[in-house]
């Protein structure tokens, strides 16, 4: 196992910050504080990074004495968000993990998050195993959407999901162990402060989706590595915030993975193919959108 070296000190002191972006989150913000509680042995700060949310939850969370209300005023998305609640913090925060308001944390999985990172220096970003309600492990580590992995799951991941493609991709046969991966599931991610500064975090030009999948491998063309750290495990519940727009945030997705590919497939000799990709997402999208009215 290649777990890299340090090249350089970090500015960053070694105190753990949790940082959630919020969109009308309601009661799961405040489990999601609960079982934060017994996740970590440390001293943690948290940031909830509110996008313009009236139910009052984020509120309500503020009222806890580790806890501080960022509110941003608006909706500017999930990286924008997330990036403003890390900026929030003073430099003595090394570690920051980055997560999903609809989340439990299972007892002892932020430490032993922060474990992994700690065999892994010259890891930047590191995500747990995460399950769904039933206990289904939902493929949180994958490999990078190439132009024929992302063409063929984008086209046949929902009418015959046992495609080559997107088995390949989503690495679902995959034996949970440590390991590096691609990218990992931006709703839950431990990153190396310094790694994440270096790429300057998320790209804001996301508003929702593929934010993760870029975040990854710009870390990686950087030099960093994405570990997928399986001894660390979470609950997802899941789509609280997205039910109340799915049509909205389904075009969200499909803008988003067209941004992915046509970032890196530059120059006039692309541009055809890439014509045909926005032609198939748009119909893919009017398709998927018509199954959800």
């Amino acid at each position: 196992m290649d777990n890299g070296r340090v090249t350089e000190d970090s500015r960053y002191g070694d105190r753990l910050a949790v940082v959630t972006v919020t969109y009308f989150p309601g009661e799961t913000l405040e489990r999601f504080l609960d079982t934060l509680e017994k996740a970590t042995d440390r001293e943690v700060r948290v940031v909830v990074a509110d996008n313009a949310s009236t139910d009052g939850a984020p509120e309500k969370a503020a009222q806890r004495e580790n806890v501080t209300l960022l509110s941003l005023g608006e909706n500017l998305g999930y990286g924008t968000a997330a990036n403003r609640g890390i900026a929030a913090l003073d430099d003595s925060y090394g570690w920051v993990a980055v997560v999903n308001p609809d989340l439990e944390w299972e007892p002892g999985s932020l430490d032993a998050l922060v474990e992994v990172a700690q065999r892994w220096p010259r890891g930047g970003a590191f995500g747990p195993l995460i399950h769904d309600q039933d206990g289904t492990v939902y493929p949180s580590a994958r490999l990078l959407p190439s132009l024929g992995r992302g063409i063929g799951h984008a086209v046949f991941g929902k009418v015959w999901p046992g495609n080559p493609w997107t088995r390949e991709y989503r690495q679902e046969n995959a034996t949970p162990t440590e390991r590096t991966a691609g990218w990992l599931s931006g709703s839950c991610q431990l990153f190396r402060r310094e790694a994440f500064e270096s790429v300057n975090g998320f790209d804001t030009r996301y508003f929702m989706y593929f934010e993760d999948v870029d975040l990854g491998d710009r870390l990686a063309r950087k030099g960093w590595l994405n570990v997928y750290a399986p001894s660390s495990s979470v609950m997802h519940i899941g789509g609280h915030a997205t039910k109340q727009a799915s049509a909205k945030m389904l075009a969200a997705h499909h803008v988003s993975a067209y941004r992915y590919l046509a970032d890196r497939h530059q120059g006039l000799l692309w541009k055809p193919v890439l014509a045909v990709i926005k032609a198939g997402l748009k119909l893919r999208l009017k398709v998927a959108t018509r199954k959800e009215s």
